[in-house]
């Protein structure tokens, strides 16, 4: 019957009204389910509250600490062809211990006396710097001699013009007393002409007068010719200097032209020296690149060129070499959004490639199988598969790592963060928030950095 009018409500049915509920009464598995369900919601609260060290969680690869201790490629300085191997794979070598041999490829190199010989040309070209420069202390010695001699013609050629001087005082002196002998003449036949008229003197003496007046001037015109004689003879003696110092001057300026000249031959043989030296010394370092050798003590791990008669240029690898000692690291490599929350000196905990271990990652001290290290170095520049790499050492007072690390091999790294409730964690995981980045200011390290654990 449907209960559809207020008027004519359905009495309620009791459990206590059929004998049929009486008979089943209430389930007793109702309760022991309630029970559980209700333990199994307060253990997840209180499990809710139970601490969760945050962590930031990387793979990287075993590597070692120092860049000369991983391993190593090593190339063909010189191009050549493959000769003779001297080791193994997995060969330990020490440094210096030859691996490989090479042969030259290029003809400029094929002379085996290429040493001898170009020792014998370096030889010859400083005996011919040698030579000219004997040549240029001759031209010295030739200039200085050309010196001396030109000082001693213009003392010769000055004595001369002081005596051309004093013979054209003389001579001038000569003309004067020409010319008074003249005036002496001249008035004494002027007085012999009228003392003849006046009938005081014969005419032999006036004759005798006249002829000592002509001989005074004949005296005049040869002191004259003389004086004239004296003046070109000064002249003379003064172009003489001139052309002294111009032959002279000639005669320096070929020996001076000759003595540059063999000086630049010196200083060009010189540099050819110097450039055949550094031949010489380029074909000795290239002769002792034939044998490659090993840079430190190490494993020979792989051959790159195998055979012998294989030819290799500049820069190609050959070999592969393992350091025998190293210091163990791991690099990782961290998303850049979790980049800010890493600091040098960071506690990092490690799971190693083949190694056993039972991680809980939130609670490192109940894990098994990890290891412990620290922050050492951050790059600054990303890397090329996206991510910032950092660089994880031992620490000392933690376990050591396992002796049987090889480098290359791979690791999981957890950087502890902070301790937050487990329901804390799992709403930052639900909303992809990062792992907290402020840490106690009051919990500092002694190195400066903030202790996150």
């Amino acid at each position: 019957m449907l209960d559809l009018s207020p008027h004519n409500p359905v009495p309620a049915l009791g459990s206590t009204s059929f004998k049929s509920f009486r008979t089943i009464g209430v389930a007793s598995a109702n309760r022991l389910f309630a029970r559980w369900v209700i333990a199994i919601c307060a253990v997840i609260i209180i499990a809710l509250f139970l601490p969760w060290t945050q962590n930031i969680r990387a793979r990287g690869t075993v590597t070692s600490l120092s860049p000369d201790q991983r391993p190593q490629t090593i190339h063909a300085i010189i191009p050549g062809r493959l000769e003779q191997w001297f080791v193994k794979e997995g060969q330990l070598v020490e440094k210096g211990d030859t691996i490989l041999r090479l042969s030259e490829v290029k003809p400029e190199y094929f002379d085996p006396q290429l040493l001898d010989r170009t020792q014998q040309q370096i030889t010859a070209k400083e005996l011919t710097g040698k030579s000219y420069e004997e040549k240029v202390h001759a031209l010295d010695a030739q200039i200085d001699a050309l010196t001396g001699g030109l000082r001693i013609k213009l003392e010769q050629a000055q004595n001369k013009i002081i005596q051309a001087r004093l013979k054209l005082q003389s001579d001038s002196i000569r003309v004067v007393a020409a010319n008074t002998e003249i005036k002496v003449a001249d008035d004494q036949y002027e007085r012999g002409e009228q003392q003849f008229k006046e009938g005081l003197i014969s005419k032999v003496e006036l004759e005798r007068r006249q002829v000592a007046q002509q001989r005074a001037h004949a005296t005049l015109i040869d002191a004259q010719n003389k004086l004239l004689d004296a003046r070109n003879e000064l002249l003379n003696a003064q172009l003489d200097i001139n052309g002294i110092r111009n032959d002279y001057r000639d005669k320096l300026s070929k020996a001076e032209s000759e003595k540059y000249a063999s000086m630049s031959q010196f200083y060009t043989t010189e540099g050819e020296v110097s450039k055949m030296q550094v031949d010489l010394a380029n074909y000795t370092v290239r002769a002792g690149n034939y044998y490659v050798t090993a840079p430190q003590q190490g494993y020979i791990t792989k051959a790159v060129v195998t055979g012998v008669g294989e030819t290799v240029k500049e820069g190609d690898p050959l070999v592969s070499v393992m350091p025998a000692k190293f210091d163990l690291a791991v690099e990782l490599y961290v998303r850049p959004m979790d980049m800010p929350l890493i600091n040098k000196g960071q506690e990092v905990r490690f799971v190693f490639d083949g190694w056993p271990s039972i991680v809980f990652s939130g609670w490192p001290n109940s894990s098994y199988g990890t290891f412990g290290g620290e922050v050492v170095a951050i790059d600054n520049f990303i890397s090329p598969n996206g991510n910032y790499r950092i660089l994880v050492a031992p620490v000392s007072d933690e376990q050591p790592w396992p002796r049987a690390l090889r480098v290359g091999g791979g690791a999981v790294g957890f950087a502890l963060m902070s301790n937050v409730p487990i329901w804390y964690e799992l709403w930052r995981q639900i909303n992809g928030f990062p792992p907290d980045l402020y840490a106690d200011p009051m919990n500092v390290s002694t190195k400066g950095d903030p202790k996150i654990r």
